[in-house]
């Protein structure tokens, strides 16, 4: 795989933008906001998701946050939004009406009590989410790969899947992905023909950004880690924030 640093910036957003239609997906932590130590204790600006919805009537609805967090913590944070949503890696996904477009069942409760348990035996972060569980271990780096491999063997024996981040595993449904995510968002309007484009920092943003690059379009890695299917780099969400207007 390729260093991030040896890939170029994309291209101006507005320059593309006038040559054709273009369907912008973001994820948010690590892209629109920094990593914070616990999900709780990130430092999101008042007027983020008002900034988002300007974005959003720029590209003509053709603005999708697809992040790991539940939607409604990213109403949390940010307020209501009015612009199309995928959370917990696509298991939910709603248009930018509030229609819900797709909502996988929850965990079954015993595997969620399985979790919990571990994450107290352990010291590791617990987050329940509507779609999944995941554990957190940025306040304990050591327990990183011992979170992940708890995860992969309750996902074999249930019939689930793991899906691995920064610091972070989570427990979801099959076929919850972000690949998945954006297909389903470009087979409807207003996303439909449009070039997409995937702006994410994490593994899990591998799959939209070869979502993406099957579309014709292509993926942005944000930060230092390596990425097999972005096209092209920026550094931070500070620049992120530059390069797409907010």
């Amino acid at each position: 795989m390729d260093e991030p640093a040896s890939k170029p910036p994309p291209p101006s957003l507005c320059d593309l933008a006038r040559e054709q239609a273009i369907a912008l997906f973001l994820d948010f932590d690590g892209t629109l906001v920094e990593i914070a130590a616990e999900p709780s204790s990130i430092d999101v600006s008042a007027d983020l998701g008002a900034r988002l919805a300007v974005l959003a009537d720029r590209l003509d609805g053709r603005l999708a946050l697809v992040s790991g967090r539940a939607i409604e913590n990213l109403e949390l944070h940010c307020g209501p939004l009015r612009l199309a949503c995928a959370g917990s890696h696509g298991a939910a996904l709603r248009a930018a009406d509030g229609a819900m477009l797709q909502s996988s069942d929850p965990l079954p409760a015993e595997v969620i009590a399985q979790v919990r348990e571990w994450a107290t035996e352990t010291g590791a972060d617990h987050e329940a989410k509507p779609h999944g569980a995941a554990l957190h271990s940025r306040a304990r780096p050591e327990l990183e790969e011992s979170c992940a491999l708890f995860l992969e063997g309750l996902a074999d024996r249930h019939g689930l899947a793991v899906k691995r981040g920064k610091m972070v595993a989570e427990l979801v449904r099959p076929g919850a992905d972000k690949a998945a995510a954006v297909r389903s968002f470009m087979a409807r309007a207003p996303f439909a023909g449009a070039m997409p484009i995937f702006v994410g920092d994490d593994v899990t943003d591998e799959d939209g950004f070869a979502a993406c690059e099957e579309a014709g379009g292509f993926g942005v890695i944000v930060g230092e880690r390596q990425s097999q299917y972005a096209r092209f780099a920026l550094p931070n969400p500070k620049v992120v924030a530059q390069w797409i207007g907010l």
